[in-house]
């Protein structure tokens, strides 16, 4: 799906639309997490993706044919720019709210591990020599350390 502009004016319009849209999709989702309830985030994935899809080959366009929106006032391309920069900031502030709960969630998921292991009990065992041996019972838990 593109952008169907009748002129570079237009096309910066729709631009700073689907731009201004976008920041404010993706502000919300910021909130969400911020605010520890990323179900709330995940009601906007769909819509933030479709504008996400579209933002990014519309920008690629633009970067491959600047003349798409040379011709358009400046007064459109500032309007243009402006979103833009909001848009890169309100990114910026996903990214850390988004980091942040990925260290929470993976400090709890560490944490219930280590209490399961700590809470198995010792499995028991008779070796060679007939005397009894304590082995550690396998976890059931795998912890992937780059994710």
């Amino acid at each position: 799906m593109a952008i169907a502009a009748t002129d570079a004016t237009d096309r910066c319009d729709q631009l700073t639309v689907l731009t201004e849209r976008l920041t404010e999709l993706i502000a919300a989702q910021a909130q969400a997490f911020e605010q520890r309830r990323p179900q709330d985030a995940a009601a906007l994935l769909e819509e933030s993706s479709r504008l996400a899809n579209l933002y990014r080959h519309e920008s690629a366009r633009v970067r491959a044919d600047p003349g798409l929106v040379e011709g358009a006032p400046l007064a459109a391309r500032t309007k243009l720019i402006r979103a833009t920069e909001a848009f890169d900031a309100v990114l910026a502030r996903q990214g850390r709210a988004i980091e942040a709960a990925r260290i929470v969630t993976e400090g709890l998921v560490k944490c219930i591990a280590e209490e399961v292991a700590v809470q198995r009990t010792q499995a028991s065992a008779y070796g060679a020599t007939g005397v009894q041996t304590s082995t550690v019972a396998p976890t059931a838990i795998t912890l992937n350390q780059r994710a």
